[in-house]
């Protein structure tokens, strides 16, 4: 069984931690953690039994798969700190936004490298993330694929700079969808229903939605395919969708996929 080493100890990491224990992937005693915080290390020590390492420079030397789950503007002080003793045989996996691999790779000695933009909803398990390997990292992909698919759906792209739009559209994309949740609730609260109401009905309808979507893919059944169903010929659905589409709902949309995609690539450069 490969050990696991994870540098930054946040919600992320724990989410990974939780993920690999739970699906059996690596067990907790082979898990080993490093924070700048210690309170960080005694909770995760306290409730996954994992290993903690005060030191990250002895923490990288000692595992098989390096998981570097820090902020970005901490990367290059991280790899200054770890480049004399990661080995040539580890698997480091990157989750930090907006980093290249390149970046890592020319600190490390052009070691196998995997980069992998996550989202906030593998927190319970309902992640999805996108991976994209070195050339050296690719025979080992299976393993950074076991470690994501614990957390949720993980897919490969072919193409480092894709790694934008997934950020655009998975990384971002759940504030998108709480945007809207949260304006259909405020709404309906101002068409009178009463708050708590409101929530319960927009939550479920979210989460209702998204579970539907989720089990008619696997009869190829589409979102829009969906849509139609619903919207009856001169019905309420079919008004509520002619505003969005008078205000051109899909060019807004893009627009705004676009910007955070621009935004993306702005910050790997």
């Amino acid at each position: 069984m490969d050990t696991i080493g994870f540098i930054g100890a946040g919600n992320m990491a724990e989410a990974l931690i939780k993920g690999v224990i739970n699906a059996n992937i690596c067990k907790p005693k082979y898990i080993f953690i490093n924070d700048i915080r210690s309170e960080r290390l005694e909770y995760l020590t306290r409730q996954y039994h994992v290993q903690a390492v005060p030191n990250s420079t002895a923490l990288a030397g000692q595992v098989d798969i390096l998981i570097l789950s820090i902020k970005p503007q901490n990367m290059s002080n991280v790899l200054l700190a770890i480049e004399s003793t990661v080995r040539h045989s580890t698997l480091v996996i990157s989750i930090a936004a907006g980093v290249k691999i390149d970046e890592i790779a020319a600190a490390l000695n052009d070691k196998p490298i995997i980069r992998v933009m996550p989202n906030t909803p593998a927190l319970i398990g309902e992640g999805a993330s996108a991976l994209f390997a070195n050339n050296k990292a690719r025979p080992m992909m299976d393993k950074a694929m076991r470690i994501f698919s614990a957390i949720g759906k993980a897919v490969i792209v072919d193409n480092e700079d894709l790694i934008d739009a997934v950020t655009a559209v998975s990384g971002s994309g759940p504030a998108y969808f709480f945007l809207m949740m949260e304006e259909m609730i405020r709404i309906a609260g101002e068409m009178g229903l009463p708050p708590e109401i409101a929530k319960i009905l927009v939550l479920q309808t979210a989460k209702g939605a998204a579970l539907l979507a989720s089990e008619r893919d696997k009869f190829s059944e589409s979102p829009s395919e969906l849509r139609r169903k619903v919207t009856s010929p001169g019905g309420t659905t079919e008004a509520a969708l002619k505003v969005f589409a008078a205000k051109n709902f899909p060019q807004l949309l893009a627009d705004a996929l676009t910007a955070a995609r621009n935004k993306s690539r702005e910050l790997s450069s």
